[in-house]
This record gives C-alpha cells, sequence and structure tokens, in this order.
C-alpha cells in the first residue's frame, strides 16, 4: 500500500504560502487564519506581483485568487507554471465545473470557492501540502507490464513505446496505486482518500479528470482502454499483468 504522509512530516513553522488577492479584507483573513496554524505569509495583489513573489521568495504553495485586475489567476498560473512546479489553490466565486476543471488542467493542484470556512482553508492547505511531500520512490526498477508498456518508479515515468513519458506528481500516485492494486476494482472513495487526501473522498470529478490525462499517456486508444477499465458506479481497475509483468534494472 501507498504509505500516508503525516502532517507534521515538514513544520508549518517552515512553510511559506503566497496568497494573491485583489481584497485586502480577503488577504488578511486568510492570512490570519493560515498564520494561527503556524505558516508564514506573504501577499500579491495581483498576477504579475505573484510571478515576482515566486521567483523572489520561492513559497511552498500559492494560494491565487481568479479574479483580479491586469493578469487574472488562470493566466498568471499559466505562466507560472512555466517557471515553477509550486503547488497551487485557485480561490474562485464561480461554483461551475468547467471553471474548476480548467484551472486543473492549467496545473492547479487544488480550488476552493468562496465563501470559505477557515477549516476548509486549513484542511485544503495541510493536504496540498502533504501531497507536495509525497517521498520518492525507492525502488530503483523499471516495471515491464508488457511489450508497449512499462513504469520507471525511479523517475516517476511511463515508457510507452520506447518513449518516457512525463507524468504529474498526481498522476504517478494514481497510477501507482492502481498498479499496487492490479486486477482488483479501488472504489472512488478509496483512490481519492488515498491520493488526494480523506478531505476529498467526495471530489470524484478530480478522478475523472486525472483518470483521462493517464488513459490519453499511456493507452493506445484511450476511448478504448486497455489497461486502466471503469467499473461503472464503483471505481477503477488496473488490468492484471502480473503474470507476464518482469522487473528490470532502472
Amino acid at each position: 500500500m501507498i504509505e500516508q504522509i503525516p502532517d507534521s512530516l515538514v513544520p508549518k513553522e517552515s512553510r511559506l504560502i503566497l496568497v494573491v488577492d485583489d481584497e485586502p479584507r480577503m488577504i488578511r483573513f486568510i492570512r490570519m487564519n493560515l498564520e494561527l496554524e503556524g505558516y508564514h505569509v506573504i501577499e500579491a495583489n495581483d498576477g504579475i506581483q505573484a510571478l515576482e513573489q515566486v521567483r523572489k521568495h520561492l513559497p511552498d504553495l500559492v494560494i491565487l485568487d481568479v479574479m483580479m485586475p491586469r493578469m487574472d489567476g488562470f493566466e498568471a498560473l499559466r505562466l507560472l507554471r512555466e517557471i515553477s512546479t509550486v503547488p497551487v489553490i485557485l480561490l474562485t466565486v464561480k461554483d461551475e465545473e468547467e471553471d474548476r476543471i480548467h484551472g486543473l488542467e492549467l496545473g492547479a493542484d487544488d480550488y476552493i470557492t468562496k465563501p470559505f470556512s477557515p477549516r476548509e482553508l486549513v484542511s485544503r492547505v495541510n493536504a496540498v501540502l502533504r501531497r507536495a511531500d509525497w517521498p520518492a520512490p525507492t525502488p530503483r526498477s523499471v516495471l515491464k507490464i508488457d511489450d508497449r508498456l512499462s513504469v520507471d518508479f525511479n523517475r516517476h515515468q511511463v515508457i510507452v513505446e520506447g518513449e518516457r513519458v512525463d507524468l504529474r506528481p498526481t498522476e504517478y500516485r494514481l497510477l501507482s496505486h492502481l498498479i499496487q492494486n492490479a486486477g482488483w476494482v479501488v472504489p472512488h472513495e478509496t483512490l481519492l482518500a488515498k491520493v488526494w487526501g480523506y478531505e476529498y473522498r467526495d471530489e470524484t470529478h478530480y478522478l475523472r479528470l486525472y483518470i483521462n490525462y493517464l488513459r490519453q499517456k499511456i493507452e493506445q486508444d484511450p476511448s478504448n482502454p486497455q489497461y486502466i477499465m471503469t467499473e461503472r458506479g464503483i471505481g477503477y481497475r488496473f488490468s492484471d499483468f502480473r503474470n507476464k509483468s518482469q522487473l528490470v534494472d532502472g
């Protein structure tokens, strides 16, 4: 099983969080609640300032409002992903799935819909940082699933028809958990809790989106998957490859 990472693995006192919002009242609210939890907080008022703060201070997490002057959160996130892999939580007043998915596709790690409670804020921040702290895999080996697909556990990559394909950290954790349970159906809520955190066990749209990402990267025909199967209303199952797979040196 994949080991869960305790929130206390990296002290909160050493964590720097950048809060980006054009509303001073919102910044004060977020700052107060995060500092009560022991986090250090810096600020920016728009997307341009946010990019400057990331370059200058290298924060551990960015909380980024979507609706801002000069440069909105979506554009700031797009540019941020060209220079940094820092975890990002989007703030939005829109509660439409299309907007949430757009943010995730641009590289956001999570989102919070305004208005939100201090408890939700802290819970989401803790969960995103916990995922960012996921330890590097220890096996220095490549799992050859079949003649077409292999998984390089050391580099967090898949090898498809001889070509290495980079995986996002969340994609890698999801694929790893499915592979570890190959042949078995893993329920939606179990995958969400193991990969994203217990707080996300009802957020099925995350799972649909990242299953689609994985299929686009590893399946020969994503519309007719041979590796990651959907068990409707229950969860997902990775094909049982164990009798034909082999481990090779990485």
